[in-house]
């Protein structure tokens, strides 16, 4: 029977990099990922880091070790995640109210700066100028986020990590609430420590346990393009994304309980406009998001690409018929937009690492202070203030 350090719970860009830097420190580590072939939000996702955008003395410190991390990846992990940083276009509407987005945008570390309609067109020549008053602009770390996935796994395996294509599907329990390891599909898995990175699923995963953590998800709409020719100089946003405000109207406190079952809507969806194109010429233009309690739940596709193809349209027209398919994924998030970082209470060997609002500013960071904490056996006064148990 083999029995590991540390088993690590999901494989994509949390799961992936907890793993790397566990290895890191030279303890054994098993990362158990369902999907040979890789999905969900660490396929989907755009690749943005907004490494400028804390607002707190935590998520500055963050962000700033987070893109200190991702601009050395390349040479550390021996392979390209084709990390660049790109002018943020933040588009502004002719009727918006520009000195309050301006104030509202001075919390940031790096605030971005506002330009008129000709110099945002100048930075991104496919904007519809008759759309915008102007934008905001700052640089924003940008990667291929399914390269960066696969080049830490393969930095893991390299340093001697163990990887399973395998679905987890119960944690195995102890006497006195003491995690042994990780039942799969196929096979038990045994470990002195068990982190559990599976993202959106993860509050399903351990409700299965008895567990019950305040961590929620948004389904996550948009459409993917096959390379084009059309070139898109900038990563294309709205100045008033409305994401994050969904995700604090769906996990008000008051509300926790209808996350335990499906069929429930807390809040209405939204559409933050934008679009990315990475250095094979694809695009990804979005995004619709619907605070759906049922991970499973069917969406209408249809419906849903004809909304961003319009909205998308309106500021970059060029962009509004372009071929192009729709995919739908799960992001997770906490109720205050900080992941859940840490030991579950009453499970001192159960940890969490999940609920990234803001993933790849941050995930870089946190992991190293994850596995050198775990290695010390000493407490970061930074992760306690990530713990799971925070919200009581």
């Amino acid at each position: 029977m083999n029995k590991f350090d540390w088993i690590v719970v999901g494989g994509g860009i949390t799961g992936a990099a907890l793993a790397y830097e566990l290895a890191n420190q030279g303890v054994s580590v098993l990362l158990l990922e369902r999907d040979a072939t890789l999905r969900g939000a660490s396929r989907y996702g755009y690749g943005g880091i907004a490494y400028w955008a804390g607002t707190t003395e935590l998520t500055r410190q963050l962000c700033a070790e987070g893109i200190a991390i991702h601009r050395s990846l390349t040479d550390e992990l021996e392979s390209d995640p084709e990390f660049r940083e790109l002018d943020l276009v933040l588009t502004v509407p002719p009727d918006a109210d520009i000195p309050a987005i301006a104030q509202a945008y001075q919390a940031f570390a790096i605030p971005p700066q506002y330009v008129e309609r000709q110099p945002a067109c100048e930075l991104e020549p496919l904007l519809n100028p008759e759309a915008i008053a102007g934008a905001f602009t700052v640089k924003h770390g940008h990667v291929n986020l399914r390269k960066l996935v696969e080049a830490y796994r393969q930095a893991f395996i390299n340093r001697g990590g163990t990887l399973e294509i395998e679905t987890a599907t119960a944690v195995l329990k102890g006497d006195r609430k003491q995690v042994q390891g990780i039942q799969g599909r196929q096979n038990t898995y045994f470990a002195e420590n068990v982190a559990i990175c599976t993202g959106a699923l993860t509050r399903l995963f351990l409700r299965q346990a008895g567990i019950v953590i305040p961590q929620y998800f948004t389904h996550a709409e948009l459409i993917e393009t096959p390379p084009l020719e059309i070139k898109l100089r900038s990563l294309v946003m709205p100045a008033e994304t409305q994401r994050l405000q969904l995700e604090a109207r769906a996990s008000q406190a008051e509300i926790d309980s209808l996350w335990d079952h499906p069929g429930h809507e807390p809040v209405s969806p939204i559409l933050d406009a934008g679009a990315v194109q990475f250095l094979d010429g694809r695009m990804r233009l979005g995004q619709i998001s619907r605070a759906l309690t049922d991970p499973f739940a069917p969406i209408d596709a249809a419906a849903s690409e004809t909304a961003i193809r319009t909205q998308v349209g309106a500021i970059l027209p060029a962009l509004q018929d372009v071929p192009g398919t729709w995919h739908h994924c799960l992001i997770a998030f906490s109720r205050d937009s900080l992941p859940l970082i840490g030991p579950i209470a009453d499970w001192e060997n159960l940890h969490l690492f999940s609920g990234f609002s803001n993933p790849l500013a941050i995930v870089p960071a946190l992991a190293r202070r994850f596995a050198k904490q775990a290695a010390i056996a000493k407490i970061d006064p930074l992760l306690k203030q990530l713990s799971p148990n925070r919200f009581g």
